[in-house]
Formats: C-alpha cells, sequence, structure tokens
C-alpha cells in the first residue's frame, strides 16, 4: 500500500485554516521575542529519523506477544510501512536494517523500491546476541567476549558480514550491540571478558571502509542480570577510544539506570568528538519499549538542549545519526512511530527555541533563577503549529495520525497481506 500526495492534500483541507491561525500566533509571539522561526522550520524539515526495520510489526514481552495484524512478513513491506510513515511525515527517510533477520534477497530491487518511496539505508545493525540457524557455535556464553577464540571469530564474521551487506546497499555505519555478561559472580573473569570484547572489535573496525562509522551500543542490564560487558558510556568511550577514529558511542534512551543523568553524558560525548548515534524511546523503569517523550518528555528535551547545543559547539563531533529503537507491545506500531516521529520533532524544536546567548550569561552570573526561567519557556512553548507547517511545507500531513486513520491504512495492510501475517525477527 502506498499514501499519495492527492490522499495527503485531500485529508489536510479540514485542518489547513486552523493551523494557519495556530501558526500565525505561534509565529508571531516567537517573532517579538527575537526568533528566527523561519530557520527553526528549516531545521525541522532537514530532521530524518531513521525507523528499524524490526519496528514495524508487534513487539511482545517474555510472557506473550499480541499482534496488531497486517504485519509486514518480508523486508519489502517493511519497507513499504516505512514509505507510509515518510509520506505521512517527510521525516522517516531512512531505514536501519537488523541481520540476519533481513537480508535482502534482491539487493538492486530493494534499493529500487527504498529509492522510489524516497528512503535511504541508514545503519546496520549485527546481531550475536542469540543463535542463528545453521550456526556452527553457541553464543549462550558470549560471542566478542567469549572465551572461545573459536567463538569470538564466528561473530567477528558475522560483524564483517553485515558490513558487505551495508555496503551493497550504501550504508555508512555498522551498530554494534552486545548482550555478552554474566548473570551471576564469578561466571566471568571481567578483565578478560573486557579484553577479548576490545581485540574483537579492533578486528571489525579494521575491515570498515574508510568512510564509515562504528556504534558502540552499551546498556546497563539484561539479559544478563549480573553484568554486561559494554555496560555504560564510560566503557563504550573507552572501546571506541582503542578502536580508532571512526569508532564512536551510541547512546540509546532506555539503556540507562533509573534516574541516570542522560544530557550531562550526551554533553561530555559530543565534548570529546565520540557521540555517533542516536537511538529514541522511553521507559519507566528499563530497557526502551514506549513511546518517546511518553513517559519522560522533559528529559527528552534536556537532551535535545544539549544535543542542539553540541551540533554548533563541536564541530569536532560528526553529524549524528537518529533512529527509533522501540517495542510497540499494545499499539498499532505504525501509529506509535508517528507518535514518536512527533515527540522527537516537538523536543527539537523546544531545544532551537532556547537564547543559547541568554542562558551563557545567566549561568556566568550563577543565576539559576533565571537559567530555570529561560529552559522553562521554551519547554512551556506548544511548538505544535510549527512542526505541523514544517511538514506541510513538505507535502505531509497537517496531522498524521488522523489522516493514517481516515485513509483507514492498517486495515488495508490486513487485506493486502492477511490478518495474521508476522513480522520477520520478532
Amino acid at each position: 500500500m502506498r499514501i499519495n500526495q492527492n490522499q495527503i492534500q485531500e485529508n489536510n483541507k479540514t485542518s489547513i485554516k486552523t493551523l494557519e491561525e495556530q501558526f500565525n500566533y505561534t509565529s508571531n509571539t516567537l517573532n517579538n521575542k527575537g526568533v528566527d522561526v523561519n530557520a527553526i522550520i528549516k531545521k525541522l524539515q532537514n530532521l530524518q529519523i531513521a525507523i528499524p526495520s524490526w519496528a514495524l510489526g508487534a513487539g511482545g514481552t517474555r510472557f506473550g506477544r499480541f499482534s496488531f495484524f497486517g504485519e509486514p512478513k518480508n523486508l519489502e513491506q517493511k519497507i513499504e510501512d516505512i514509505g507510509i510513515l515518510n509520506a505521512l511525515t517527510h521525516s522517516a527517510g531512512a531505514v536501519s536494517l537488523h541481520i540476519p533477520w533481513d537480508i535482502p534477497e534482491d539487493y538492486n530491487g530493494i534499493k529500487t523500491l527504498a529509492n522510489s518511496l524516497n528512503i535511504k539505508f541508514d545503519a546496520v545493525n549485527s546481531n550475536t546476541f542469540q543463535d542463528q540457524n545453521n550456526a556452527a557455535l553457541s553464543y549462550k556464553f558470549g560471542s566478542l567476549s567469549n572465551t572461545s577464540k573459536d567463538i569470538r571469530q564466528q561473530a567477528i564474521q558475522h560483524n564483517i558480514d553485515v558490513i558487505n551487506i551495508g555496503k551493497k546497499l550504501g550504508s555508512k555505519s555498522l551498530t554494534v550491540w552486545l548482550a555478552d555478561g554474566a548473570s551471576f559472580p564469578g561466571q566471568n573473569n571481567f578483565q578478560t571478558a573486557l579484553i577479548n570484547t576490545e581485540n574483537s572489535l579492533k578486528e571489525i573496525y579494521a575491515t570498515l571502509p574508510k568512510d564509515w562509522k562504528m556504534l558502540i551500543e552499551y546498556k546497563p542490564f539484561e539479559p544478563n542480570f549480573y553484568s554486561t560487558v559494554i555496560q555504560d558510556w564510560g566503557t563504550s568511550f573507552m572501546l571506541a577510544t582503542a578502536c580508532g577514529d571512526k569508532a564512536y558511542s551510541l547512546v540509546d534512551l532506555g539503556h540507562h539506570l533509573p534516574n541516570c543523568n542522560i544530557e550531562q553524558i550526551v554533553s561530555t560525548l559530543m565534548y570529546k568528538g565520540k557521540l555517533g548515534g542516536f537511538h529514541f524511546n522511553d521507559s519507566k523503569y528499563g530497557d526502551d519499549d514506549l513511546t518517546v517523550g511518553s513517559i519522560k518528555p522533559y528529559t527528552l528535551f534536556l537532551i535535545f538542549n544539549e544535543l542542539v547545543y553540541g551540533m554548533e559547539n563541536n564541530p569536532n563531533n560528526p553529524d549524528l545519526e537518529w533512529m527509533i529503537d522501540a517495542s510497540h507491545n499494545l499499539k498499532d506500531p505504525l501509529e506509535d512511530l508517528l507518535q514518536s516521529l512527533e515527540a522527537i520533532q516537538e523536543a527539537f524544536a523546544k531545544a532551537l527555541l532556547i537564547d543559547q546567548n541568554k542562558l551563557k550569561n545567566a549561568q556566568l552570573n550563577n543565576d539559576i533563577v533565571t537559567c530555570q526561567e529561560i529552559l522553562h519557556d521554551a519547554y512551556r512553548t506548544d511548538v505544535r503549529p510549527l512542526v505541523a507547517k514544517a511538514r506541510l511545507n513538505l507535502g505531509g500531513a497537517i496531522n498524521p495520525i488522523e489522516t493514517y486513520r481516515a485513509l483507514n491504512v492498517r486495515n488495508q495492510l490486513i487485506k493486502e497481506r492477511g490478518k495474521y501475517s508476522i513480522a520477520t525477527g520478532l
């Protein structure tokens, strides 16, 4: 299924007058404060968020999985779903593939399909956290950190294979996330596990094309519940530094212990030029299964404040790779992703409203009250008209979810694919 421009324009007719009124009011208010609204609109229009190939189907927990029906049962259908998101928002113009869940069978065909939907191929993601069909060796006790050289070599080769797949598609980065760790004290020697991981990553890094990046993700726990080899940003940073200039840390919002100051981590990594990518999601307790901004929207705003500052003041840091990484356990995955895309754009827009010079002066004078007022003024501003205007300028929907439902997309997908189709890799 595809959504065409005429369908979106027809649906926009009922909202265009209201948007114009809201945008004019917001724009005039901000212009009176000295805000360059046009500059913000342009930056919103340029923001592109990659959609992971594994996020188009219903997720699940250890206790059960409940389908939303009409799920994409192959890579082609997943890219078509991202095409729907991109047609509605014009901010989802990239797909991040998970290997081996989504290895293309016809590379030229996949690239042609993606190109027809204005979708590029973002980072490719390796998988050594589960055993694959016909694999000679098991990752039960680790992959890149394993005590067995043969198992480590199998995991290294998998990552090299993933790089080669990405090269065929036009990707420019490899994301490595490891489940390696221990569930019991004494199970692993911490230093041996870390040394094995570092050496394995260096072997993978040595095969990277010159214009590629390696993104090293971290997570404090799960699936192992005593230790994780790459458990925090410091370990990721250390490993990235050991590998070389093309290796960076990747921050996933859900991969932190409760109350962790993620915005400070972002600031530090950007200052050191080692923040390579960002995975958006939200959580209350642990992991990353919830819609972006659904639990801690103010934290998301504070993170974007640091991202905006870093993008302006840390030229040593590369352009960031943005991706949504969530498991859609209860909602229609496409609706959930639409909500996440909007939350990201809103947080970005609010952060762009912050007068960084005024904030800097208040900080230098230790005027804590003014610092807080500056942040709160930006956060409390309703930027939805700006986000909607940016979408409209690009030909997107003023209200993406309303349009999605008005066009009866999910039922159309069920008709095309069948009610009980299940997304690959889940």
